[in-house]
């Protein structure tokens, strides 16, 4: 039988090693991780991370040929195929703080894995990991060996959450890079053959480790570009009139380009699209391409400056102060159907309005109250660190209440923002919310999803990011 052991239980660990253990039941597949509450979840009825389907596939194969445990050596130890998912922060200090992806837990992981091996193995990096990484492996691994063969394959993981099942179900493709030496093509047929079991051979791409790394950098860069390229002509629709829907729709007609990513927001969230376009910008860098790097910064300026752009309207509309003005936050999760707050475009605009002293009231359907206080204390790019090693008891921010349930959170507010699209906020009864909120009242909608000339009809001002603006939004201009 064949063992496969996976070290990191999280938004890619878990979901794969679930879906590989339903779909090849001959294969035993352990899941490993060193946070106890973590594995715990994993094997309770409430699960740590929520997404559509995940549950089932679990339920389906837990205690038979799929276990989540603590002990990581042992599984490691008798695996013959270990996947590595542990986290790949971004540098906050030393050489290339900010951009530089940080590889202090791939290091452990790799030593822990030469440490205790005693037969040969696949390891695989499933991690969303800087280009080259697979060599450093490599030689951590061939230094501390003790005679034990190790190859190295690249799998980069292609996962949206919200869609991670049904992306592991069906995916696009399934990218496995490789050495072009004897052991590695037979490394790369060995992973091959576990795919191969569900997913059909031509979706199955081998490449070099090289192209395996950058391609998965490269697929995030684009696509963050396409969602800031939309949001960059949301500005211009809306200081000349343009309707950024009827334009997306237009240009997405163009099958050369196509409709996906084109839908303009507050900004795109999740935890890979900044963090692998700094990664993209350094590695450019590092090879003497300053002009490539600059290209690709620009697409996380624009992001940043979408942001900044709703909350200068948001104040800007209300009397260009909301001091001590109840803003009813309507989503926190960087988009619906997960409960994933990383990189979230709500921490900076509720930061921004915080910053101007406002109160805010948030509600979301699936993100805690622990968690959206942590996120608002957090120095950026400290959720990429395994929870153990993040603040303990993160400090409440005063001015910010959670509450569960949208009507709860938009009573007696100034204003609304809606920033993720969750289908609820949709069909909300936006009478009974106009009725209890102050007045003028505000719908800042980041998100396109409300109809705005129904709100309008109601009696609200109401904002959608890249449409012909309200006239009282063109009495009060937003000044950057």
């Amino acid at each position: 039988m064949v063992k496969i052991c996976c070290i990191g239980a999280g938004y890619v660990g878990g979901p794969t090693m679930a879906v590989i253990a339903l779909k090849c039941p001959s294969i035993e597949v352990a899941v490993v991780d060193i946070s106890v509450p973590r594995i715990a979840a994993w094997n309770s009825d409430q699960l740590p991370i929520y997404e559509p389907g995940l549950e089932d596939v679990v339920k389906q194969c837990r205690g038979k040929n799929l276990f989540f445990s603590t002990d990581v050596e042992k599984h490691v130890r008798e695996a013959d195929i270990v996947f590595v998912s542990v986290n790949t922060p971004t540098k906050t200090r030393g050489l290339g703080a900010g951009k530089a992806a940080d590889l202090t837990y791939w290091e452990s992981a790799a030593r822990m894995i030469a440490d205790v091996s005693k037969s040969d193995k696949i390891v695989v990096e499933k991690s969303t990991v800087p280009v080259k990484t697979a060599e450093a492996i490599e030689k951590i691994l061939t230094h501390n060996s003790k005679g034990i063969n190790f190859q190295i394959l690249s799998n980069p993981e292609f996962l949206a959450e919200g869609t991670a099942i049904q992306d592991l179900f069906k995916p696009d493709r399934v990218l496995i890079g490789g050495r072009d030496t004897p052991e590695g093509q037979k490394a790369i047929k060995a992973l091959k053959d576990v795919y191969a079991h569900w997913v059909p051979e031509e979706r199955i791409i081998c490449t070099n480790l090289w192209s395996a790394e950058l391609s998965k950098l490269a697929a995030n860069a684009f696509l963050a570009q396409r969602i800031s390229s939309v949001n960059a002509m949301s500005a211009l629709c809306e200081a000349t009139g343009a309707d950024v829907t009827q334009v997306s729709y237009a240009v997405g007609k163009d099958s050369r380009i196509g409709p996906k990513f084109l839908n303009a927001s507050v900004g795109f969230g999740g935890s890979c699209f900044q963090k692998d376009i700094l990664n993209l910008v350094y590695i450019c860098e590092c090879n003497g391409l300053p002009e490539v790097a600059e290209y690709w910064k620009q697409v996380i300026k624009i992001n940043d400056y979408q942001k900044s752009r709703f909350v200068n309207r948001v104040v800007a509309s209300m009397f260009n102060t909301v001091a001590n003005k109840k803003i009813a936050v309507l989503g926190f999760a960087f988009k619906k159907d997960t409960g994933d707050t990383r990189e979230t475009p709500a921490i900076d605009v509720c930061k921004g309005l915080l910053g101007d002293k406002a109160r805010l009231r948030i509600y979301d359907p699936q993100v805690t109250e622990d968690q959206i206080q942590r996120d608002l204390t957090m120095n950026k790019f400290d959720w990429d660190h395994p929870l153990h090693l993040q603040p303990m008891s993160p400090t409440t921010v005063k001015q910010v209440s959670v509450v569960w349930d949208a009507y709860e959170a938009t009573k007696d507010a100034h204003g609304v923002c809606i920033l993720t699209e969750w289908d609820e906020f949709k069909t909300l009864d936006y009478q009974r919310i106009f009725d209890n909120m102050q007045k003028p009242a505000f719908v800042f909608d980041g998100r396109n999803i409300v109809n705005a000339d129904k709100l309008r009809e109601i009696g609200f001002i109401v904002y959608s990011i890249g449409k012909p603006l309200d006239a009282w939004l063109k009495d009060m201009p937003a000044v950057a």
